[in-house]
């Protein structure tokens, strides 16, 4: 079992898996995008999360999928890979895979196929588990809109008490949930907020940071809404984060991971096609997101 930790504060994009006309993992578009993604003061990436189609891929593609990404992101900045399967077994084992390609963190979504029977007592032995087996430190990973499982405030904070699970993302919206998991939870667990709407809210009740889609399009702004709550800028904070709310909900809600990667297009990254049976955006809707982040001042 794995003690170290690592420092959670900052902004992490979860970034999506670039395909290419063929369905295949474009790992040059991939490289590239990092690389311009790293002149920002990001404090690293998700790779293969939710907005990374993970559960599109193979085991095979998401281990390649992260040593790639290890070799495109520098020492200074962490990358947190997605690891979270059905059963404890399969995610103890890819989590130590995605170690041994160069991961720092795990973040482990919660099971969610038998979803009547995973009560407290089944997420709280799934997770004790995944990290006693863990070499790399285990984040927990919320959210109910995809899982129809929503792990409640009081058993977040049951598992933070174990040495190797070092945090939460926190995908379910609610800020009142939110602030109790902060409350609730061992000193020194790391909550983020795992909603660009909520990111100045979610500060403001004691997250140390935010894996935010939006940080994917918006980088710098989204850098810059931490940046200003911690220095006191508290209005031009809120400010900027009203400003990012409509780019929010495009590329999440509205539009989702085929919005994201059309706005990526926009910005001059490689956003390009979805993996089937996901569909890519009709022409409407990309004139309707171009306008989204024309009014953002994004491009």
């Amino acid at each position: 079992m794995s003690t170290s930790t690592v420092s959670l504060r900052g902004v992490f994009p979860p970034i999506p898996t670039p395909f290419d006309d063929q369905g295949r993992v474009a790992h040059q578009a991939l490289r590239e995008n990092l690389e311009r993604w790293n002149q920002y003061d990001l404090a690293g990436y998700v790779v293969l999360g939710s907005n990374g189609e993970a559960v599109y891929l193979t085991e095979e593609e998401k281990i390649r999928v992260w040593e790639r990404s290890r070799d495109a992101v520098p020492s200074g900045k962490l990358l947190i890979a997605g690891t979270g399967c059905e059963s404890t077994q399969q995610t103890i084992s890819l989590t130590r895979k995605a170690a041994a390609a160069g991961a720092d963190a795990a973040l482990v979504v919660t099971p969610h196929y038998y979803s009547g029977r995973m009560t407290s007592p089944s997420l709280l032995h799934h997770y004790e588990s995944v990290a006693a087996a863990s070499p790399i430190p285990v984040m927990i990973y919320n959210v109910p809109k995809f899982t129809h499982v929503d792990m409640d405030a009081a058993t977040i904070a049951q598992a933070s008490r174990h040495p190797n699970i070092v945090g939460v993302k926190d995908s379910s919206g609610n800020i009142a949930k939110l602030s109790d998991v902060v409350r609730l939870a061992e000193p020194g667990f790391q909550v983020l907020a795992g909603t660009g709407g909520l990111f100045f809210a979610a500060l403001s009740l004691g997250a140390v940071g935010g894996i935010l889609a939006l940080a994917n399009v918006a980088p710098r702004e989204s850098i810059d809404i931490q940046r200003l709550h911690e220095t006191g800028h508290w209005d031009e904070a809120a400010e900027l984060q009203r400003q990012m709310l409509p780019v929010n909900a495009a590329v999440t809600a509205v539009y989702g991971i085929a919005g994201l990667k059309a706005a990526l297009d926009m910005l001059g990254y490689y956003g390009g096609p979805v993996r089937s049976p996901l569909l890519g955006l009709d022409k409407t809707d990309q004139r309707a997101l171009r306008q989204t982040m024309l009014e953002a001042g994004l491009l």
